[in-house]
């Protein structure tokens, strides 16, 4: 419950503390286990062979641990890096449609909030106007971007990103 309260930095933080605190405390279990090992090795052969074989499962199953754990640590680092950069792409092609399409502030407004599926009447509210205020203002929009509704404007942005725009340097030769 506890890592819902803190801030998504300290959550990992304390999921990587959590999962080498498992990780030690498999560890030292397979140390006590193999000074016990070693202490019976002469008196019990057969059970200390066991008990080796289950020392060396112990301690694989710590090192194979900590492995999965620090991969998927870099993993994810890297999948948040990836999705921050295609946001910052997705707002640069938004941006620049804007740009091209010439919406004026307040289309801008309603465009980014129809993008992301608020509803009319809650843009209205956001944007302390009338719901036929809105209506009119996506109607000029859709008729600059030349679509007829939100489904198509929302595939439009989409394509504009699959379809290879970056940034700025996407339309320069290499």
């Amino acid at each position: 419950m506890i890592h819902r309260i803190l801030p998504r930095k300290y959550r990992a933080l304390l999921k990587r503390w959590v999962f080498g605190i498992a990780a030690l405390l498999q560890l030292g279990c397979g140390a006590v286990f193999l000074s016990d090992l070693i202490s019976e090795w002469r008196a019990e052969r057969l059970h200390a062979q066991i008990e080796l074989v289950a020392v060396f499962a112990l301690v694989l199953g710590a090192v194979l641990f900590l492995r999965e754990a620090l991969h998927l640590t870099h993993r994810n680092a890297r999948v948040e890096r990836e999705l921050q950069a295609a946001s910052g792409a997705f707002q640069h092609v938004m941006e620049q449609n804007f740009d091209d399409w010439g919406l004026t502030p307040a289309e801008r407004d309603v465009a980014l909030l129809s993008i992301k599926g608020v509803p009319i009447a809650e843009i209205a509210r956001l944007r302390e106007t009338r719901e036929g205020t809105i209506k009119a203002q996506s109607t000029a929009i859709y008729r600059k971007v030349g679509v007829s509704n939100r489904a198509e404007l929302i595939a439009v942005m989409v394509e504009e990103l699959i379809g290879g725009v970056h940034g700025p340097e996407a339309g320069k030769a290499v």
